[in-house]
């Protein structure tokens, strides 16, 4: 998938002043696109990420492309479910309203770690993180009547089913591809739940694939990396019936960005949810295991008690 559209151009004609969205990983690639897309269209846009000094770049960056940008930054460690409640604190004091939560930081094909509540990293991070932050900002959401929730997902999820008896790699040898898989899938799940509860309340949820995008994510990631996940890819597109030769199709952050902009304002998803996107388009290529409706629904009633117990 080459994603042909950049963000900005998904904003253009669009005018979303009045309009609050929350970014996490708006630091860098895919989310600090998106905050400029979204921004030029005249949205408040909070910026929330691990990095303060990362963000107050970025702010600085959008002004410059968008003098009238109106953006503020939240600290956010995704790794530390004491910053992700504070962070959620801090965003309901500023903004009773949210329009748009864009759940689009993360990290990729990582080492073996935990993070500061003992979750296996990649799931800890991409998953777990988000799904307290977005529990946390339900009411917020459901005050704008109408509010998306998007999930940064990838067609990476096929790489891993979630494991709801080993989630945190206690009983099985790490690997790292697999784990990464689970969190993307859990992405997808997270989704498919959050539409079922929350559409009466106005609150909207989906999934996003961005495409295989030239960010700092890969930066784990070695020569024979690329090769397994190649094969991968091969493996992947051969279960869906498509023929590959295996090259890995990079786009650009600029363009990357679109497919998830594309969620959070499109006309074209008013009264839809619980999908899985890419290509600025819904999308079939999802797993039957990350759609499962009953799945969905356990991983959230595990999610609830591991996060409140955490």
């Amino acid at each position: 998938m080459t994603q042909s559209r950049s963000a900005l151009q998904i904003t253009e004609g669009h005018d979303l002043s009045g309009k609050v969205c929350v970014i996490t990983g708006a630091s860098s690639g895919l989310g600090r696109e998106s905050a400029r897309a979204l921004a030029a269209a005249g949205a408040q846009v909070i910026l929330a990420a691990r990095n303060s000094d990362a963000l107050t770049e970025t702010a600085r960056w959008i002004r410059a492309e968008v003098p009238d940008a109106r953006t503020s930054t939240v600290h956010l460690d995704l790794t530390s479910l004491v910053s992700v409640r504070a962070a959620a604190t801090e965003i309901r004091e500023s903004s009773p309203v949210i329009h748009i939560l864009m759940n689009n930081a993360g990290v990729m094909f990582t080492p073996f770690g935990r993070t500061r509540d003992g979750f296996e990293l990649q799931i800890g991070t991409n998953y777990f993180g988000h799904f307290e932050l977005s529990r946390l900002l339900i009411p917020q959401l459901a005050a704008a009547a109408g509010a998306r929730l998007i999930n940064l997902s990838s067609g990476g999820h096929v790489l891993g089913d979630v494991d709801f008896d080993n989630l945190n790699w206690e009983h099985r040898d790490y690997d790292k591809f697999v784990a990464y898989g689970a969190s993307k899938t859990a992405n997808i799940l997270h989704a498919v739940e959050a539409d079922r509860r929350l559409r009466d309340s106005g609150i909207r949820a989906y999934a996003v694939h961005p495409g295989t995008v030239a960010t700092s994510l890969a930066r784990y990631m070695s020569r024979s990396d690329y090769s397994q996940l190649r094969r991968y890819a091969v493996a992947g597109s051969a279960a869906r019936g498509e023929s590959t030769a295996g090259y890995l199709d990079f786009t650009t952050p600029e363009n990357g960005a679109a497919t998830q902009v594309w969620a959070a304002i499109s006309p074209e998803l008013a009264d839809r949810g619980g999908l899985y996107l890419e290509d600025c388009a819904v999308s079939d290529t999802v797993a039957p295991y990350a759609c499962d409706a009953e799945r969905a629904a356990a991983l959230w009633a595990l999610s609830e008690k591991v996060c409140t117990t955490s």
